[in-house]
């Protein structure tokens, strides 16, 4: 009998203890809610930065120095473009060798270019290596580098025909980054992706005569370290233009870099509806810019973006009351529907919205599916400033 007390009393108490079936319903119903809600907003932030899904990188690589300077030659630590005119086009793409030919030829695999992006300017990176030790007497102070595109075989003599696209003098004894223009060639690929047979660098005398490889060599993908690689660089415009406000006066092109510095944690934004806002002490905000920080890790994109780890979107809120001063940068038509409220002329006009009337562009550098790395500048990101409208 007692067992059975017990029996009894552990059954009552578990039955308590158990969620209902209409709790789990509810909960698990909230949570796929909750989970479509994330995957439609992640889904909508990719459109803005132009992609289809994120990136996969299956190792973490190291991104070419010349696009680290680059990224920070024209962004500032935010990642806000310092100056708009500093790049050409809106997107800068990197692509290693693929060939890794321990010869002077390269080939470089253009598939993640969308056929819609316009080329402006192609550029091959080649490091050139001291000469060995027993070859810097030679007696040659210059040479002669011209680069070739690669064009099909000849039916005759079986030889491969070459179209030359850059050419120059190099110091024989020097050592660096060398850098040809070859925008003809890649243009001609992107029209017809079977035509990419890869470049030929070929090394000349001054007389004319080939020059010995000992003496003038280039690093390659094969034998040398990543940093020194051949590397093809793209400058692009990829077609998107500001839609909303103009970003930059070009009157006012440092004024990216002079955006102070936001608190990383904010209060959650409320409407930008400006007529019945107040602050928690029941005092009317005036318009005005409030910190909005947009963290990738957060998102989960840490893994193949380079910079910025998230930057400061910047949001307007507050009122607009009448009379509107200067201070409030009110457009000629949020003055006039200001008077019309205030006076009460015609019912249900509001009074104006606090928004942003000037945006920023930013800058991303990430790395793409084939894990080259890419700087890509996105217009009105950022709220320069706040006015009424």
């Amino acid at each position: 009998m007692l067992v059975f007390v017990f029996s009894l009393a552990a059954l009552v108490c578990t039955t308590a203890a158990r969620p209902s079936l209409n709790y789990l319903q509810n909960h698990f119903s909230a949570v796929e809610e909750s989970e479509e809600v994330r995957s439609a907003a992640i889904k909508r932030l990719l459109e803005v930065f132009g992609m289809d899904d994120p990136p996969s990188i299956h190792g973490h690589k190291q991104p070419p120095q010349y696009m680290l300077d680059l990224y920070n030659t024209v962004a500032d630590v935010d990642g806000v473009t310092k100056d708009p005119y500093l790049l050409e086009g809106n997107t800068v793409r990197s692509f290693f060798d693929k060939l890794q030919s321990e010869q002077v030829e390269f080939r470089f695999n253009l598939s993640t270019v969308a056929r819609s992006e316009k080329i402006l300017t192609a550029e091959l990176h080649l490091f050139k290596l001291r000469p060995q030790a027993t070859m810097t007497f030679n007696r040659h102070h210059f040479c002669q580098v011209s680069v070739y595109q690669l064009l099909g075989s000849t039916k005759t003599n079986n030889t491969q025909e070459k179209k030359l696209l850059s050419s120059r003098l190099i110091p024989v004894h020097s050592t660096g980054w060398e850098v040809f223009t070859i925008t003809q060639a890649v243009r001609t690929w992107m029209v017809d992706e079977g035509s990419n047979l890869g470049l030929h660098v070929v090394v000349r005398t001054l007389g004319g005569s080939l020059m010995d490889l000992k003496l003038i060599r280039f690093a390659s993908g094969r034998n040398h370290h990543q940093s020194k690689q051949p590397m093809l660089v793209l400058f692009t415009d990829d077609g998107r233009r500001s839609t909303t406000l103009e970003s930059i006066d070009p009157d006012d092109a440092t004024a990216a870099s002079r955006l102070p510095h936001a608190p990383m944690s904010v209060p959650p934004s409320r409407s930008a509806r400006s007529l019945d806002h107040s602050d928690e002490d029941g005092t009317s905000m005036p318009c005005q810019r409030l910190p909005l920080y947009v963290d990738f890790e957060e998102i989960g994109w840490s893994g193949w973006i380079v910079s910025p780890r998230g930057y400061n979107a910047y949001h307007c809120k507050g009122s607009c009351p009448f009379p509107l001063g200067q201070n409030m940068r009110p457009t000629n038509h949020a003055t006039v529907q200001s008077i019309i409220n205030a006076l009460k002329l015609i019912k249900g006009i509001e009074t104006p919205c606090c928004v942003p009337d000037k945006l920023f562009s930013i800058n991303l550098l990430y790395f793409d599916d084939d894990e080259n790395v890419v700087l890509k500048q996105y217009n009105d990101m950022v709220a320069g400033s706040c006015g009424c409208h």
